[in-house]
């Protein structure tokens, strides 16, 4: 049996997230189909991450598991031939050793919110990024943001069905940086809760609008109570960007 590390593509719009679930098609379900499609086998992926419902990816990382003996890149082309009617790309594959989980193994993710910032309804990158109309300070944004850097308990955006043990998460490095009317926020840590990104997302939307002050966000955070967090940012402005397998950040 060999174990192989998947870089993965995808955007999420028609699927109900990645893992497989009785109620719409699952980005996991799809690749498992190519790999029957592939080599006859009834196999499993592991992803690193389990996005939400429209959540899209730049580079998801998964491992397979295939009694064929194969190489890596016939494995990529092989899943890429049978994908091509689906908006997902194994963008590389790598044979690893049985000792690598994609999700256990990995010690740091980073995401990607897109904002566009202007008037004008979107074509082009409608359905892969948040349209925000009022205009937005990403500065005064950036700098609210540095209030959750840290180890904190974020209770506040945490959704109220996440199934983590504990609230509290190391955040490594937030920061909100435009480009004309594009304003990306790049989220690192360890690992996250259930819709953490959106949520801050969202109130640091609040912030830009100038409905809420930057102090608001630490005493947000400070609350502990999810009555407290602004209305949480849609999904489709948020991509799993990068899984690192380095050493990790204290949790």
């Amino acid at each position: 049996m060999a174990r192989f590390k998947l870089i993965i593509e995808y955007d999420g719009s028609p699927y109900v997230g990645w893992q497989r679930q009785d109620n719409g098609p699952s980005v996991q379900q799809t690749i498992e189909d190519a790999v029957k499609a592939f080599c006859g086998e009834d196999a499993r992926i592991f992803g690193a991450g389990r996005t939400d419902t429209g959540v899209h990816a730049l580079g998801q990382v998964a491992h397979l598991d295939l009694l064929r003996d194969a190489e890596a890149n016939t494995v990529r082309d092989a899943l890429n031939y049978h994908l091509k009617a689906s908006p997902i790309v194994i963008l590389g594959a790598e044979a690893v050793d049985d000792e690598f989980d994609a999700r256990f193994s990995a010690t740091g993710r980073s995401y990607v919110y897109r904002i566009i910032n202007r008037y004008i309804p979107l074509t082009f990158e409608a359905g892969l990024a948040w349209h925000v109309r009022p205009e937005l300070d990403a500065d005064v944004m950036h700098s609210a943001a540095q209030l959750m850097v840290g180890k904190h308990d974020f209770t506040t955006f945490r959704a109220t069905a996440c199934q983590a043990k504990s609230p509290v998460k190391t955040l490594d490095y937030i920061s909100v940086q435009r480009d004309g009317v594009n304003i990306r926020v790049q989220v690192r840590a360890r690992s996250f809760l259930h819709n953490q990104v959106r949520s801050m997302v969202g109130s640091l939307k609040m912030v830009g609008t100038g409905k809420w002050p930057e102090s608001r966000i630490a005493e947000a955070l400070a609350a502990a109570d999810r009555q407290a967090c602004g209305p949480t940012a849609p999904a489709r402005g948020l991509y799993l960007e990068n899984v690192s397998y380095d050493k990790p950040s204290a949790e």
